[in-house]
């Protein structure tokens, strides 16, 4: 089998440490072997493979053994950091720059030398770090939601910079206008424009030199979204965000747009005014915040989860699942127990059967909130969920409290209760010890698996999106 390039690359440095420690120059060792000199030094470069034969003469004449010279080692620094040099180039995370391989000459000091490698080691910690394996990408969630936990998923300066640029449009209360988002992005410096032609890719692009950001359509389904996204965009620019180093920095950014877009949608102060009313009354209620604000239900659930601990000393926590009860976005900072693996990462955890946010799913009338109590090993509470269907499928949108705080929200005279052990397998996990005998060893199921599990994200200058769409998708609107 014929030797790799490295393989080779390791030999020749290896015979030229050698000749050199016998005094030997290439064409006096090629006399001694019986080749040229020529030959020889295409050997030492890696270049060519030499017959066995070949070896054994090189090995007798520079007094060493064939078993020492196809030694994998480098044979001294040196020629260990040409080595590194060459497999560094010869990679693709080099070659996709279209620089020109740098030789490492005679004249080439050990300092330069230690100096490229430098770059091209950070060149593939950073490709590493950004290509967000899903070990990376649930690694660096985990932390992040965790950070979030210790603030009460409260983030004072951006509700105090979303206030400011609300005052600064003219909104005053109600529903944010599509009106008002537009004037808050000219203030910017920012067009909106509605395109159908969006890359794939992306949510939106902002084009930084024409002063442009494109949305979708806002005849497409679900067009109401599109404040938050053009609020999104904005965030970037107004929190100072340049390309995220890593994927824990990508999810950052993430989550600093999302917590602006939904400050402005539903506004701090107006937000406590009406919270804290509607508690005073003992009717809080996910729905009534979201109509009162003109939002999602999501969008409303998870924004209680940034006011309630902070300004009305409620724990809480925030679920959406999907419709195999998997856990898509989480919040809790109330003790409800979680699914998690070894690593602590909740999403992607199928949660238990007994939760609402599953057997709301059973329910017939799928348009009102569904409420109920569960005991679990953390103790009791009470919870509210929704469904809904996206063309993805279903999922559904809970917003739970412990026991004793149920008493302030809409609902909480249900007599549904349930029980849940998890994660005690023996809760929901475990098969039915009947069906279990009847069926074990006599079925083989072919399991449904999404290739995205053993995908990374597209590398690019965002995680994500494809960088050459995203350009190209500009050149085109630019020069209309």
């Amino acid at each position: 089998m014929a030797a790799s390039g490295i393989e080779l690359a390791t030999l020749g440095h290896r015979i030229r440490h050698h000749r050199l420690a016998r005094g030997l120059t290439l064409d006096e060792l090629g006399a001694q072997v019986g080749v040229a000199g020529s030959q020889l030094s295409l050997i030492e470069n890696g270049r060519r493979e030499p017959k066995l034969s070949l070896l054994q003469a090189i090995a007798s004449a520079t007094g060493t053994d064939v078993t020492d010279l196809l030694s994998p080692e480098p044979p001294n620094r040196r020629a260990a950091l040409e080595l590194e040099l060459e497999r560094a180039q010869a990679s693709s995370v080099f070659r996709r720059l279209g620089i020109a391989p740098v030789r490492a000459g005679k004249t080439m000091s050990d300092d330069t030398l230690e100096s490229i490698l430098g770059l091209h080691r950070e060149l593939q910690r950073r490709e590493r770090e950004a290509i967000a394996t899903p070990e990376e990408a649930r690694r660096a969630n985990t932390e992040l939601r965790l950070r979030m936990r210790e603030v009460a998923n409260y983030l004072p300066d951006i509700e105090r910079l979303a206030e400011k640029q609300l005052k600064a449009a003219g909104h005053t209360s109600g529903a944010l206008t599509h009106r008002t988002v537009s004037i808050m992005a000219e203030q910017l410096g920012f067009e909106l424009l509605y395109v159908a032609d969006l890359p794939h890719s992306a949510r939106s692009v902002t084009d930084l030199e024409n002063g442009r950001i494109y949305l979708p359509p806002a005849s497409i389904p679900g067009g109401h979204g599109l404040r938050s996204m053009a609020l999104q965009a904005m965030a970037h620019r107004l929190l100072g965000h340049t390309p995220p180093s890593d994927y824990a920095d990508f999810l950052q950014q993430r989550l600093e747009i999302n917590y602006y877009a939904a400050c402005c949608l539903m506004p701090e102060t107006a937000s406590v005014a009406f919270l804290s009313q509607a508690k005073k009354d003992r009717n809080l209620a996910v729905e009534d915040f979201r109509d009162a604000f003109g939002v999602t239900h999501e969008a409303a659930g998870m924004r209680m989860t940034n006011l309630m601990t902070r300004h009305l000393g409620i724990p809480l926590h925030f679920l959406r699942v999907d419709g195999a009860g998997a856990i898509t976005r989480v919040y809790e900072n109330d003790g409800l127990p979680l699914p998690m693996d070894v690593t602590g990462s909740v999403e992607g955890q199928v949660v238990c059967r007994a939760f609402s946010a599953r057997s709301a799913f059973e329910e017939q009338n799928r348009t009102v909130e569904h409420y109920q109590y569960t005991d679990t090993p953390g103790g009791t509470f009470w919870c509210s969920s929704q469904t809904g269907t996206t063309a993805e499928g279903e999922f559904s949108i809970t917003v739970g409290v412990p026991f004793d705080d149920a008493r302030w929200f809409r609902g909480r005279e249900t007599q549904k209760r349930a029980t849940s052990t998890c994660p005690d397998e023996s809760c929901c996990r475990r098969p039915d010890p009947d069906l279990t005998s009847r069926w074990e060893g006599k079925a083989w199921p072919s399991a449904r698996v999404h290739m995205q599990m053993f995908s990374p994200l597209p590398r690019g200058n965002f995680p994500g999106v494809d960088d050459g769409e995203v350009y190209a998708f500009l050149d085109r609107h630019a020069a209309g």
